[in-house]
């Protein structure tokens, strides 16, 4: 049975993921698909107030929809950080209650603020205060033993009613302790019913799913399926190594699905933009490795592009084209 959904109603979104969703992948993912909500990594205040801050925001106007991510509990740093967002121009700001590494529980950032409902809510008070683009928290189902759907929906209905409107979350709890980030991505299990019981408790909010999403046989009905329950959806690490499934979703707006040869040939002249400010193409060359995965010579085009120090424009463009002659209107 073909199930039907009314996009407009709808979200997908790639998920933030630190190192991965840099502006260098961000621009390469647009390719694909006009309509998904990019993510930057996750930024603290820290690095963005006392770093880089230019570097480190920077995007090229394609990326919109853009949401920046940040990552800290101290009010006056976040609620800073907000508002240099909206003057940067982007989009919304997404408060990180998700990452279960030890690094920033040592900071407050990440899902240990679960265990703070209150600080949370504060957060979402004051930054949304400060601005006019949305502030949205992206969050667990639980940590550790607060593992019950209703520490869960307590934690939402705190920011709620501070003025949080739209929730991603990750229908699975996070470990704290004793677990890996990768390890909490793929050993506690997917409650995906939790999620929906969410929406079904507070309709009046966005609710977005993650977690686990993208690996099914045919993963555009996959997605439908969720937008059954839910108003969005998030995808990670299957849009990011299989990032031609980004283009397939065009087809939840009724559009065409563009060709890889055409993203390709949209990448060059960014590639090229690059190379004149300055940037070595084989430090973030890795973001495109996916391209032509599953067709064939996929692997040599992977070859061409890992392991090397220095990487030029022509030798990128040589590796395509010798992929395009073995799959002829790929």
């Amino acid at each position: 049975m073909t199930l039907e959904i009314d996009i407009n109603n709808k979200r997908l979104s790639i998920a933030p993921m630190i190192d991965w969703t840099t502006p260098d992948y961000r621009y390469f993912a647009r390719l694909f698909n006009p309509h998904t909500y990019l993510y930057t990594e996750m930024i603290s205040t820290g690095a963005i107030l006392h770093g880089n801050a230019n570097r480190l925001l920077r995007y090229d106007d394609i990326e919109h929809p853009l949401v920046l991510q940040l990552g800290g509990a101290d009010i006056d740093e976040m609620t800073q950080c907000t508002v240099i967002a909206q003057q940067r121009g982007f989009d919304e700001v997404n408060i990180n209650v998700g990452c279960p590494s030890d690094r920033v529980q040592n900071n407050r950032i990440g899902a240990c603020l679960m265990a703070e409902p209150n600080t949370v809510a504060k957060l979402v008070k004051h930054m949304q205060a400060a601005v006019d683009i949305p502030i949205t928290v992206k969050h667990r189902i639980g940590i550790d033993e607060h593992d019950s759907y209703e520490f869960m929906r307590d934690f939402v209905m705190a920011s709620a009613n501070e003025g949080c409107k739209h929730f991603i979350v990750h229908a699975r709890i996070a470990w704290l302790q004793g677990l890996s980030p990768k390890q909490n991505r793929e050993i506690p299990p997917i409650r995906y019913d939790d999620v929906y019981r969410l929406k079904q408790d507070f309709p009046e909010l966005t609710i977005e799913i993650n977690g686990g999403i993208g690996y099914a046989d045919s993963p555009v009905d996959e997605i439908k399926q969720h937008l059954q329950h839910v108003d969005g959806v998030m995808i990670g690490r299957a849009f990011y190594h299989t990032p031609y499934l980004l283009a397939e979703c065009n087809q939840l707006w009724g559009e065409d699905v563009p060709t890889r040869q055409a993203i390709f040939e949209q990448l060059i002249p960014y590639l090229h933009k690059q190379v004149e400010n300055g940037e070595p193409l084989a430090a973030f060359s890795r973001h495109y490795l996916g391209l032509f995965h599953g067709l064939a010579g996929g692997r040599k085009w992977r070859q061409a592009l890992s392991g090397k120090r220095h990487l030029t424009v022509e030798e990128i463009i040589e590796a395509g084209e010798k992929v395009f002659a073995l799959n002829p209107g790929c």
